[in-house]
């Protein structure tokens, strides 16, 4: 009811103006009932929390302390369980986004910092949010709708300046939004400190089974109009960091940048609807040969999460516990057949492409991750910086493959040791 109440106020003080116009003897009444009730009304529509850097960074911090609350960190796997997000051969969005989800949710659950929620799984939405959307659903309506016309009557009245898209986005569905507006206003009520919205992307104009021209990844936050900008801006630029070590930043125009400030996207708080810090991350295009290959996809998706793990602990200042001193899962790897174009075991090239990012070979110089993704290929992009590698280490004999001299080398440098 409160949400109603509140669309009536906003729509009342829209029209105030236009009443004061037509039946200027009504205009004293309507401000005098605004009176009687307004203090109670603004606070419902002007109720907003938003997260703060250093709140968030305390709670990381206090959680030594016992019974003190942990960062609460909610996971959105991009589209519904049984419908929507791209398609391309027979991957489906909505489940590599589950994938890469519940990897990140495995990473995070085993530190004692983070308390973890993941609205869905493969086929069904969490129960939590099941019975949510059943038992709110009117209030979710409402409350979007008063938040769209608190926010409009700040643009209208000059105090903050909504600014152009910089990218197209198509239009949810009814049902679709009211899911996205109710994830936030879940969000809200239970003190999510940190909203990470996982997709992948696509354009279009290419065919179901033919890649498209553009790839690399992209995250979205809030602009600057809103309240939980400043929040998610920082910890996407660290989550960015990790990821464009090892990806490609993505080449669609508007994206390129690599951290897009989006006024419009639900899912990161449009309207001011949100208090936590909300990011979407686009992870990748699906049709990149590392999502398309199915012995490269889970380890492309879990090494993708792991960074995202990453990027949240370098925003705390922590000190991640990184298996072998590595910051990738791809290393520390051995090695133990010589590899060639026609002998590439997946795994062995996937490894062995980020150990050449690693010396500096991968991708070749004239060459970027968006020509060179890490895709467990042997392919042109490996062999050249294969080569660079074999010079750097004085290795003259095994061109165009990796043979004793090549694995033993890399053994040394990047299989399973001790750190001291």
């Amino acid at each position: 009811m409160r949400y109603y109440l509140a669309v009536l106020f906003t729509l009342v003080a829209f029209g105030l103006p236009w009443v004061a116009i037509q039946y200027p003897d009504a205009t004293s009444s309507v401000v005098r009932a605004l009176e009687d009730v307004g203090s109670q009304l603004a606070a419902v529509i002007l109720s907003h929390n938003p997260k703060s850097i250093v709140e968030i960074q305390s709670k990381y911090v206090a959680v030594s302390t016992p019974a003190a609350p942990k960062v609460r960190i909610l996971i959105v796997p991009g589209h519904e369980p049984d419908f929507g997000g791209a398609e391309y051969s027979t991957l489906k969005e909505r489940d590599m986004t589950v994938m890469l989800a519940d990897n990140l949710a495995a990473f995070l659950n085993r530190n004692t910092h983070y308390q973890v929620f993941q609205t869905r799984s493969y086929h069904s939405w969490n129960p939590d949010f099941e019975t949510y959307f059943t038992n709110s659903w009117d209030d979710i309506v409402a409350w979007s709708k008063a938040s769209h016309a608190e926010f409009s009557q700040l643009v209208s009245a000059g105090t903050v300046k909504k600014s152009a898209p910089v990218i197209y986005h198509n239009r949810a569905p009814e049902k679709v939004a009211t899911h996205l507006f109710g994830i936030t206003k879940w969000a809200n009520e239970n003190n999510i400190d940190i909203t990470i919205h996982v997709h992948f992307n696509d354009v279009p104009g290419h065919s179901r089974n033919s890649p498209g021209k553009n790839t690399g990844f992209s995250i979205y936050v809030p602009q600057k109009q809103y309240l939980n900008s400043t929040t998610t801006k920082a910890v996407a630029e660290t989550v960015f960091k990790r990821l464009a070590k090892y990806n490609g930043v993505s080449d669609l125009a508007g994206e390129s940048a690599g951290i897009v400030e989006e006024p419009d996207l639900i899912a990161i708080g449009v309207n001011n609807t949100s208090d936590a810090a909300s990011l979407l991350i686009e992870y990748g295009y699906i049709y990149e040969p590392q999502f398309t290959n199915p012995d490269t996809q889970p380890l492309a998706i879990q090494d993708l999460a792991f960074q995202t793990y990453l990027g949240l602990e370098d925003f705390f200042g922590a000190q991640a516990g990184v298996s072998f001193g590595y910051d990738t899962l791809m290393i520390p790897h051995q090695w133990n057949t010589t590899i060639t174009k026609k002998e590439a075991p997946t795994e062995d090239v996937f490894a062995l492409q980020t150990a050449l990012l690693l010396e500096g070979t991968y991708p070749p110089s004239n060459r970027s991750m968006n020509d060179c993704p890490r895709s467990g290929t042997f392919g042109p992009c490996t062999k050249a910086a294969l080569d660079s590698f074999q010079k750097k280490y004085n290795i003259t004999s095994e061109k165009e493959i990796v043979g004793p001299q090549t694995l033993n080398i890399l053994n040394n440098l990047y299989s399973v040791k001790s750190i001291n």
